[in-house]
């Protein structure tokens, strides 16, 4: 059962930056594919960004793209979401969440019905 750990939530100013931080517990981490999602109040949770398990590979959602950077270390077992230019329509729980089974594609990794492991979440709020 892997663990995942997301820090780096917190209160931001429009127009500023966060990055999100993903610990992962176990070094099988350095296969899966990674994600990331986020819920915002009264809303369906909805894709962000994923990665490949090598972190060559990676995918956005049209709302956040060009503002958001996912990578990865996976000598550290964590995946970092990188926010730029936020807004207030960014307001949301994040999560992050890893892919155990099967290999990395742009169609699995945007659906959270794929994902095997989920973190708690880290509340992200932008103000006007």
């Amino acid at each position: 059962q892997v663990q995942l750990v997301e820090s780096g939530g917190g209160l931001v100013q429009a127009g500023g930056s966060l990055r999100l931080s993903c610990a992962a517990s176990e070094h099988a981490f350095v296969t899966y594919p990674m994600g990331w999602f986020r819920q915002a109040p009264g809303k369906e949770r909805e894709f962000v960004a994923a990665i490949s398990g090598s972190g060559g590979v990676t995918a956005y959602a049209d709302s956040v793209k060009g503002r958001v950077t996912i990578s990865r270390d996976n000598a550290k077992n964590t995946v970092y979401l990188q926010m730029t230019s936020l807004t207030p329509d960014d307001t949301a729980v994040y999560y992050c969440a890893a892919q155990k089974r099967g290999t990395y594609s742009d169609y699995r990794v945007r659906r959270e019905y794929e994902y095997d492991y989920w973190g708690q979440g880290t509340q992200v709020t932008v103000s006007s």
